[in-house]
C-alpha cells in the first residue's frame, strides 16, 4: 500500500515537472506570440500553401497544439479557433475544432482531478460535497448549461469539473455536444476573417453577421434555459434571494 501510494506520488510529481517545463517554456520563449491574431493573420497565406500539400499533417500539428494550449489552460485558444476558420473553413474546421477543444478540455480536467482531488477532498470536503451532490442532482444538465452560457471561462470550468465525482467520459461528451453551436459560430467568424483584405473589409455582411451571432448567441441560450427550467424543471429554478422555487399547489374543493 505504501509503495502504491509512493508510486502515485511519483508520477504526479513528474507531471506537475513536464507541466511546468512546458509552461516555463512557454514564457520564456515567448510562444504566445505565435496565437497571437496578428502573426495568424500575417502568415495566412504560407499556412493555406502548407495546408494544400500537406492536409493532414497540418490538421494533426493544429489540434497537437490545441489540445495542449486547452489541456494546460493557456492564452490562445480563441485564436487558434478564428485561425482553424480561416484555414479549414467552416465544416472541416468546425469538426477539427470541436474534437481538439473537447480532448484538451478532458485532459485539463483530468489533470484536475490527478494532482488536486486528494489535497482538496482533505481541506474542503464539507464544500466540495456541496458541490458534488448538485452534479449528481442536475447531473449532464449541469455541465450543459455551463458550455452553453459562457458565465466562467472555459478553462475554469475544466479545472472546476475536475474536483468533482463527475466521469470523464460524461464530461467528454457533454461538452462535445454542449460547445459545439459556440464552435460554429468562432469558427464562421473566423472563416469571414481570413476573407478581410483590408479595414474597408470590416464592414462585410458575412464578418458583421458573425459578429451579430457572437453577441446574441449566449443571450439567446440564457433565455431558452430560463424558460426550460420554469417550464419542465421548475425545482430548479432559483428567484434572487437563492432559494428554490417549489411548484405551487393546486387547491382542492
Amino acid at each position: 500500500m505504501a509503495r502504491e501510494k509512493k508510486s502515485g506520488m511519483i508520477n504526479k510529481l513528474i507531471i506537475v515537472g513536464v507541466i511546468g517545463l512546458v509552461i516555463v517554456a512557454f514564457r520564456t520563449f515567448d510562444l504566445g506570440q505565435y496565437l497571437t491574431l496578428d502573426y495568424i493573420k500575417g502568415s495566412q497565406e504560407k499556412f493555406q500553401a502548407l495546408y494544400l500539400s500537406h492536409r493532414f499533417l497540418v490538421i494533426a500539428v493544429y489540434m497537437g497544439i490545441y489540445i495542449a494550449v486547452t489541456a494546460l489552460s493557456l492564452p490562445g485558444a480563441a485564436v487558434l479557433t478564428l485561425a482553424g476558420g480561416g484555414l479549414f473553413g467552416l465544416v472541416v474546421g468546425t469538426v477539427v475544432v470541436s474534437f481538439a477543444s473537447t480532448i484538451g478540455a478532458t485532459l485539463a480536467c483530468l489533470v484536475s482531478r490527478f494532482m488536486l482531488q486528494d489535497w482538496v477532498q482533505n481541506k474542503f470536503g464539507g464544500k466540495l460535497k456541496t458541490i458534488n451532490d448538485g452534479i449528481e442532482k442536475e447531473g449532464a444538465f449541469y455541465l450543459f448549461s455551463l458550455r452553453l452560457v459562457p458565465i466562467f471561462p472555459f478553462f475554469v470550468i475544466n479545472l472546476l469539473m475536475g474536483l468533482t465525482r463527475m466521469r470523464l467520459f460524461t464530461f467528454f461528451w457533454v461538452s462535445q455536444i454542449g460547445m459545439f453551436a459556440g464552435t460554429v459560430v468562432y469558427v464562421n467568424a473566423g472563416k469571414e476573417l481570413a476573407k478581410i483584405d483590408s479595414l474597408s473589409g470590416i464592414l462585410s455582411p458575412g464578418l458583421l453577421a458573425s459578429f451579430v451571432v457572437l453577441g446574441l448567441f449566449p443571450i439567446t441560450v440564457k433565455k431558452l434555459l430560463a424558460l426550460y427550467k420554469k417550464k419542465f424543471r421548475p425545482e430548479a429554478a432559483e428567484p434572487v434571494g437563492g432559494q428554490p422555487v417549489k411548484p405551487e399547489k393546486k387547491e382542492t374543493a
